[in-house]
């Protein structure tokens, strides 16, 4: 997702006349959050829509659409019940991934220290090599 939206992102600035330079880390991850039901097409209206809408030229949570803004992990989908653990971890790693593995930006984004992402990182790699 995030690598069509940031060529979207590209396009729609050129298209529009408006300078474009990136995504916030709350609206990427608010993005790769998103189902999209209707593909790609519905991804590069938002994001054109974004690109118009945005205050500057990195596109913040408040830019997307309000269906995109509202979009719970699909960890939260009905019927789909995980462990808290799991969520957890899911959440983490794609906080972590939105941040572009940058561990600072993601343990404040988590609002949890530094040490505390590094040590849950740790647990999750060690549970990893033991399952």
């Amino acid at each position: 997702i995030l690598p069509l939206a940031r060529t979207f992102l590209v396009d729609s600035g050129k298209r529009t006349g408006r300078k474009a330079t990136g995504l916030t880390p709350r609206a990427a991850n608010q993005l790769v959050r998103y189902e999209w039901p209707g593909n790609v097409r519905e991804l590069e209206n938002a994001i054109e829509r974004a690109v118009v809408l945005a205050k500057g030229p990195v596109i913040d949570l408040e830019d997307l659409p309000e269906a995109v803004c509202l979009a719970l992990p699909s960890a939260f989908a009905p019927g789909d019940v995980k462990p808290l653990e799991e969520v957890e971890r899911d959440y983490i790693l794609a906080v972590l991934r939105a941040n572009e593995d940058n561990k600072v930006h993601a343990a404040k984004q988590l609002g949890i220290g530094y040490a505390t992402l590094h040590r849950k990182l740790k647990q999750y790699q060690a549970a990893r090599k033991q399952g």
